[in-house]
């Protein structure tokens, strides 16, 4: 039998091009007038997952 991909983990991880898992940053969308510039371009790279949450992820993906 096939699994099944969970929906909400896939709208929220994506592989990289090497094949780790990654996510968006969190805190940008909105309130972010008083950011410092350097705050600013921080927000708006990709993030690697921590290997502790690796699993879990991968679980959820299974096509990933």
């Amino acid at each position: 039998m096939k699994q099944k991909t969970k929906k909400a983990a896939k709208k929220r991880f994506f592989l990289s091009s090497t094949g780790k898992v990654q996510r968006r940053s969190t805190k940008i969308a909105h309130f972010n007038g008083l950011d410092t510039g350097n705050e600013t371009r921080r927000k708006h790279n990709d993030h690697q997952v921590d290997k502790t949450d690796l699993g879990r992820i991968q679980r959820l993906l299974p096509y990933a």
